[in-house]
């Protein structure tokens, strides 16, 4: 992680010295989803999920550092589900409002990006996770409106963690390690122009064992589709979306257990949030 900071400050320090031509910059909008979907896995009901960044372009948008908050805020299910909790009962996210709050930053110069991200989930525990990703974006060099694209996350600190079968804490039982849960996607998204129209395919894989995904080894645990349409405006865009998720590890390892079928009708249901075929539609408005 330090080194990955490190490295961040160097280029922002080369931009700030070079002589060329640095602007202001920021995004601010806002999104109202049917789901909250992250990453293929169902985090919630009707949400809705504000952003703010501000950063600076450099060398005609070709170096871009962006630095700002996003939040998801909204009923865990779209049921309101108010039985069934009691004092004493043990925490339950089915029928709890749970906002949560993210801290980003990122830097991207000629296509390739470095960056971090805090979740900060506003449950009893006020529970986190800090990740650092890369990535690059071959669109940079095939086109503005084509582009295909890899990113790499891996969670560094935080409540991801799994039990240390090789150290045991006398006292207190089992010791835990950092799982350093890893998701690696690969995707390509096709805009026609004339349309305002983007369509997406992602494939998210899990490359070794993760609490945080669900998997004991190597998996594929997310394959989405998106389709996107936007409408720009003088100082305002706005942004139609849908976008369909399964996850085939899922499928694969829970194919005869009842409890984790594909198909669920039965909201506010502990098996909405295992759930492996997911969805989502939503609107945007960005400033």
């Amino acid at each position: 992680m330090k080194k990955v900071l490190v490295l961040t400050a160097a280029l922002m320090a080369v931009v700030m010295s070079a002589k060329a031509e640095v602007e202001f910059a920021y995004e601010a909008g806002a999104e109202i989803v049917s789901s909250y979907i992250w990453r293929g896995m169902y985090n919630g009901g009707l949400s809705f999920q504000p952003e703010g960044l501000v950063g600076f372009n450099a060398l005609d948008e070709a170096i871009q550092f962006r630095a700002g908050v996003w939040a998801s805020l909204g009923a865990s299910d779209w049921k309101f589900k108010t039985d069934g909790v009691k004092l004493g009962d043990e925490f339950n996210p089915n029928t709890h409002f749970m906002p949560e709050v993210d801290f980003i930053a990122s830097l991207t110069a000629y296509g390739a990006s470095v960056g971090f991200n805090e979740y900060y989930y506003c449950d009893d525990g006020s529970t986190h996770n800090s990740e650092i990703w890369f990535g690059y974006n071959f669109g940079h060099f095939f086109g503005e409106y084509a582009g295909a694209y890899f990113n790499w996350y891996t969670v560094v600190a935080g409540a991801d963690k799994v039990l240390d079968t090789d150290i045991k804490d006398l006292i207190h039982g089992q010791y835990e390690k950092q799982a350093f849960s890893t998701y690696i996607e690969l995707g390509y998204d096709y805009t026609i122009e004339n349309l305002g129209l983007t369509l997406g395919f992602n494939m998210g894989m899990s490359p070794w064992a993760s609490p945080l995904y669900g998997n004991d080894k190597f998996a594929v645990v997310n394959l989405a589709l998106k389709i996107n349409k936007e409408w720009e405006f003088d100082a305002v865009t706005l942004d139609l979306f849908a976008t369909g998720s399964l996850n085939p590890d899922g499928m694969i390892t829970d194919k005869n257990d009842p409890e984790y079928n594909v198909f669920v009708d039965a909201a506010g249901d502990a098996k909405l949030y295992n759930q492996k075929l997911n969805g989502t539609i939503g609107l945007g408005i960005w400033f």
